[in-house]
């Protein structure tokens, strides 16, 4: 608060003040007083109504200042009105009562919705486990009544499966730290675990898999890695080339700091204006678009979100019409920091 904008702000008292100092000049007038009297009267009540101005000043500058100061380096601004002092001036009392009272009814409001976003994720975990036992079951059937028809159902199937378990995960992945279990896992069991949950996919459509390197132990939880990789595999399947032979690589790199698992594919690749943005929620870019794909943007998105719960970094280099290749690094100490 500059000191131009008070006295601004005190424009209309200032005024008074001097049409009474005037008014009170005029009426001495008709008194047979000295100069020196008639001055030391007008020195008296302007230099006390001044030294009032500065020192109201000061005592508000420097609060709102102190307040500015604690906004600076909180991160959750809405937290100002339990830590700021309470001011020694009435406007300052009553501000701070309509802060308390404004934030009392935000926080009201937010865990109002913050229930009915609960309410509502419980409902989904719900349908999810429920809508798992009818597939099931369908799946069961198919088996029993093995033609070209339920072949292509259960294929089906398989894909309605894929998109309830991403469902699934992203309705828990803002309480990862709630349904997280770390222990020393072996990436290449982590690896196989994938490679089995997808082969009939994998064999269906002709695609290799190499592994190699992969004698490494991680320190995570293998359930949430496993669907991140799902997630990164799918994604390598989705987008290969239709005119030559595809090819899914995975394999592990052991550094002073952390270890990394690589999936490496020999698709499409991403425009390189894109990379950048591939993590974006709902971006599906060129080839999602080209290829008539139903793509909804979530995969990488999710990839990126749960690994930034684990504590484990996701990286991704990709070359137009050579391939991709995705990285997920974990960090060597033996505990991960959830946030």
């Amino acid at each position: 608060m500059r000191f131009s904008q008070f006295l601004k702000d005190k424009i209309l008292q200032i005024s008074l003040i001097m049409f009474a100092i005037i008014t009170i000049e005029i009426f001495l007038l008709a008194y047979p007083l000295e100069n020196f009297i008639k001055i030391y009267i007008l020195a008296v009540i302007i230099g006390l109504y001044f030294i009032s101005i500065i020192v109201e000043y000061l005592r508000k500058k420097n609060y709102y200042s102190n307040i500015y100061n604690l906004l600076d380096e909180l991160q959750e601004k809405y937290l100002i009105t339990e830590i700021i002092q309470k001011p020694n001036f009435v406007e300052g009392k009553m501000l701070k009562e309509i802060l308390e009272q404004v934030n009392k009814s935000m926080i009201e409001n937010v865990n109002k919705y913050k229930y009915l976003c609960e309410d509502y994720k419980e409902y989904i975990e719900m349908w999810i486990h429920e809508i798992k036992i009818p597939i099931a079951t369908s799946k069961i059937i198919i088996e029993n009544n093995k033609t070209k028809a339920t072949e292509s159902i259960d294929e089906e199937l398989d894909k309605v499966e894929s998109y309830i378990e991403q469902a699934l995960y992203y309705a828990r992945s803002n309480t990862v730290d709630k349904d997280y279990y770390i222990k020393k896992n072996d990436i290449e069991d982590i690896v196989n675990e994938c490679i089995k949950k997808n082969k009939k996919v994998l064999i269906g459509e002709k695609i290799s898999i190499k592994t190699h390197d992969l004698n490494l132990h991680v320190n995570t939880d293998s359930k949430w890695i496993l669907f991140i990789l799902n997630q990164i595999v799918q994604n390598c399947i989705k987008y290969r080339k239709m005119d030559e032979q595809a090819e899914i690589e995975f394999f592990a790199k052991q550094r002073k700091e952390n270890s990394v698992l690589c999936i490496k594919d020999n698709g499409m690749g991403i425009e390189k204006g894109e990379i950048t943005r591939v993590f974006e929620k709902g971006f599906t870019g060129t080839n999602g678009r080209r290829l008539n794909k139903k793509s909804t943007g979530i995969g990488l998105y999710l990839c990126k979100k749960l690994c930034n719960k684990l504590g484990i970094g996701i990286e991704l280099e990709s070359v137009q019409n050579q391939g991709t290749e995705v990285r997920l690094i974990f960090p060597n100490s033996s505990y991960i920091s959830l946030c």
